[in-house]
């Protein structure tokens, strides 16, 4: 009974319906296969690195940052230059076209533009035309002569001569500044195997003279043309303050002349017991020309006032040949105490002593000094040079005498820098150390003679001092009082006009209209 139920539930659902099994496979059979990329996107590739460390996600974003920077350092691009197409190299013919749209400089031939071979319409110059006058310029070198220059310029070698003789007439040629430039203006020669005439020379010969020759007819004229010149000398006056040096060139004393005063006040007093109240007083060697040129000579006067009063004041005065500074009173420069002839102590005194290579008691006329092979060896003070040469246990040996009746010697010495005959000062060199003659050891061996006997260096206290009287003195006194009563600054003051002189006109039109009119072109 049930069987039959059951079968016909069975046919009649397979109709309408489906059976208890096909039922529960058939939701299993709905539900999609996941892909790769859906396990792909599950997973975390860039984990947080500060969160599970040590965990297999955090060595997964650890992989993850370490691919990603070898992947960018392998594609890191090349910074190298990026080089563009190269021109290629032109031919000789494109080369010359190019060259002759060219604007080339004169220096390099000026040679631009396109040019055409001569055809037989051009007829050859027999000659080409010579310029009728050539102005020039020379300049003087030193050491040069004033003839070759002269020369050099184009002017012949008679003529040279003839305008060198003309000047030297005038003044020395070797008063003429270096440096000093010469117009010169050639004339029209004859012939072209023959030197240019020379038209014109000038230049200016002196500080207060220009020379000019010009060609009058066959000959060559000299003129002499006189510049006014001022001579008063520049006095700077001012307060020491913080600095003498300073406050000086804040008053407008040169550099040079500073220094110079300087060197003449500390010889007279020290530098640091000048004070700030203190006013300086220099005077300079001053010249200004007409024509707008200044000359900057020597110091010729260095003082101090304090209080109103003059405590220092120093005069550059000759003395024969030699210049030195005097005081106000006409006291000269005090040399002080002979200097030492060289840097090194004392090893021997003067007296007696057991010779170290002869073996007995003799008198050691002078001082040894240590000093090693070469030490300079300079002059105690100023003199002149009686005797350098050989002389037997001394050595090579130096004598200088230094007037008085007072002369020193200087003995062993390796090689010499004077001679015979050779004026020195206080601290030239003389020569040098050395061992020659009888000596143990590199040393120099110093004698002093007063009166052609051996002295003691030790006892004399050598003091030069000179002192101006009579007429010498009469005249400094004059030079002094004539420098003092300079007002300060009065060099500067602008000079007074002077006649001026006609000159030529140096442009042809001006030539042919003053030839014209008999008038002076204006301008």
């Amino acid at each position: 009974m049930f069987e039959g139920k059951d079968m016909g539930f069975a046919v009649a659902g397979s109709q309408g319906s489906v059976t208890l099994a096909d039922a529960m496979i058939a939701p299993m059979r709905q539900t999609p296969e996941r892909g790769w990329r859906d396990r792909l996107a599950e997973l975390e590739l860039v984990p947080d690195l500060g969160e599970d460390i040590g965990s297999i996600r955090w060595f997964r974003g650890l992989g993850t940052l370490t691919t990603l920077s070898v992947l960018a350092i392998a594609l890191l691009p090349d910074f190298g230059p990026v080089y563009g197409a190269q021109p290629p190299i032109p031919t000789e013919s494109e080369f010359e076209e190019a060259r002759a749209q060219m604007i080339m400089p004169i220096a390099y031939g000026s040679d631009s533009g396109k040019r055409m071979a001569a055809t037989d319409a051009v007829v050859p110059l027999a000659g080409s035309p010579e310029r009728p006058r050539i102005e020039l310029t020379a300049t003087l070198g030193r050491g040069d002569s004033f003839a070759r220059v002269l020369q050099r310029a184009g002017v012949g070698g008679g003529e040279a001569s003839n305008v060198a003789s003309m000047v030297s007439d005038v003044t020395s040629l070797s008063e003429i500044d270096p440096g000093t430039p010469i117009e010169i203006v050639l004339g029209k020669r004859a012939s072209r195997n023959q030197a240019r005439p020379l038209e014109s020379v000038a230049f200016r010969a002196r500080f207060d003279l220009n020379l000019e020759v010009n060609r009058a007819g066959n000959a060559l004229r000299l003129t002499r043309k006189p510049i006014s010149v001022d001579e008063t000398p520049l006095r700077i006056r001012g307060t020491v303050g913080d600095s003498l040096y300073r406050s000086a060139r804040a008053a407008g004393a040169p550099a040079n002349a500073i220094q110079s005063y300087l060197k003449v006040i500390a010889g007279r007093t020290s530098i640091a017991s000048i004070r700030a109240s203190d006013e300086f007083d220099i005077i300079i060697d001053y010249k200004r020309a007409e024509t707008g040129e200044v000359k900057v000579g020597d110091l010729l006067y260095a003082g101090i006032d304090r209080d109103g009063k003059s405590t220092i004041q120093m005069l550059k005065w000759s003395v024969g040949d030699n210049s030195q500074w005097f005081e106000a009173s006409g006291v000269g420069e005090s040399k002080g105490a002979l200097s030492r002839p060289v840097n090194g102590g004392i090893t021997s005194g003067f007296g007696m002593r057991r010779h170290p290579i002869l073996g007995y008691s003799r008198m050691h006329a002078g001082l040894d000094f240590k000093a090693g092979h070469g030490t300079p060896i300079y002059a105690v003070t100023d003199g002149k040079v009686v005797y350098a040469g050989r002389k037997g246990g001394y050595g090579n040996f130096v004598q200088i005498n230094h007037g008085g009746g007072l002369a020193s010697g200087y003995g062993h010495m390796s090689r010499f820098a004077v001679s015979s005959g050779t004026n020195v000062r206080r601290g030239q060199i003389i020569g040098y150390v050395g061992s020659t003659g009888l000596s143990t050891g590199p040393h120099l061996h110093y004698e002093l003679y007063r009166g052609g006997r051996a002295v003691n260096p030790m006892s004399v206290k050598f003091t030069q001092r000179a002192q101006l009287s009579g007429n010498d003195l009469a005249q400094f006194k004059r030079k002094l009082n004539n420098l003092k009563s300079v007002r300060a600054g009065a060099a500067l003051t602008p000079l007074k006009p002077t006649s001026r002189v006609k000159e030529e006109p140096k442009r042809e039109i001006d030539r042919l209209t003053q030839r014209l009119d008999g008038r002076s072109p204006r301008g």
